[in-house]
C-alpha cells in the first residue's frame, strides 16, 4: 500500500507560540488515519498546516511524493485535498445548491455523477436543496461541509472533529457517511469522539504537545486500556 501523504518533524508556529515541535504521519492510501490527542495537543494545527493556513517553519510535507509545504492553499486544493474544517466553513447565506456549486472545481459530468452519489449519501442536502445553509441543524450543517469537500475528485480528504456538537444519533448518521466515503478516498480524522473513531480509523497516531508520540494499527488502542488512559485519558 503507497504512502499518499508524509509528515516528517514539522514544526509550526503561530504567532509566537510554537504549536507543532515535531510531528510526523504517514498516511497510506486506502486508509483512514486517525489523530488522536488531548485539547490543544495540535491535531487541528497539524490539518492546516497540511493545508498551508499555517505554515509549516520547519520539517517536510510529502504529497504522492513531492513537496507542498512552501506552496498557497489554492494549489494544495487543486492538487486533490479536500479539507472539511472544524467550524464547518458553509456559506451561511447561500442555499445548499450555491454552497455546492461555488465548492465545485469542475462543471463536468463526473462531477455531475459525484453530486448525484453525494445527495443519495445525504437525502437531507437534496430535501433542502433551496434552504440558506445557516438555516440548517448541526447536523445538516456538518454534511454540507463534508459534501462540499467530497465532490471533487480529491484523493485525500482532512475531517476535522466532525462529531462535534452532534447528537449522539446524528454522529451515527455522520459515520455512517465516512464510512461509505472511505471505500473510495483516503482520510486523515482529527476526533475527539473515541468511539467514532476507533469503529472508522485503520492506523491512529497519537500528539501530545505538539509531537507524534505513539502510533500503530487501531487495534493496538483498542486493546491496550493503559495507553487509552496515558495518551487519551479515557478507559
Amino acid at each position: 500500500m503507497s504512502v499518499l501523504l508524509k509528515l516528517e518533524d514539522v514544526e509550526t508556529y503561530i504567532g509566537q507560540f510554537h504549536i507543532l515541535q515535531g510531528v510526523s504521519i504517514e498516511v497510506k492510501q486506502g486508509e483512514v488515519t486517525v489523530l488522536l490527542g488531548r485539547n490543544g495537543a495540535g491535531k487541528t494545527t497539524t490539518l492546516r498546516t497540511i493545508m498551508g493556513l499555517n505554515a509549516a517553519r520547519n520539517g517536510s510535507i510529502l504529497y504522492k511524493n513531492k513537496p507542498i509545504k512552501a506552496l498557497p492553499t489554492y494549489v494544495i486544493a487543486q492538487k486533490g485535498i479536500g479539507y472539511v474544517p472544524e467550524d464547518q466553513g458553509i456559506f451561511a447565506e447561500l442555499t445548499v445548491e450555491e454552497n455546492m456549486k461555488v465548492a465545485m472545481r469542475h462543471d463536468n459530468e463526473q462531477t455531475k455523477e459525484r453530486l448525484f452519489s453525494i445527495l443519495e449519501l445525504f437525502p437531507d442536502l437534496k430535501r433542502f436543496w433551496k434552504k440558506q445553509g445557516g438555516l440548517l441543524s448541526g447536523g445538516q450543517k456538518q454534511m454540507l461541509s463534508i459534501a462540499r469537500a467530497y465532490v471533487n475528485e480529491n484523493d485525500l480528504l482532512l475531517i476535522d472533529e466532525p462529531s462535534k456538537g452532534l447528537a449522539p444519533i446524528v454522529v451515527e448518521k455522520v459515520m455512517e457517511s465516512i464510512m461509505q466515503i472511505k471505500e473510495k478516498t483516503t482520510i486523515i480524522l482529527v476526533e475527539q469522539n473515541y468511539m467514532m473513531a476507533s469503529g472508522i480509523g485503520d492506523h491512529f497516531y497519537i500528539i501530545d504537545d505538539g509531537r507524534t508520540v505513539l502510533d500503530g494499527r487501531m487495534s493496538l488502542l483498542k486493546e491496550d486500556e493503559q495507553l487509552r488512559r496515558k495518551y487519551l485519558g479515557i478507559a
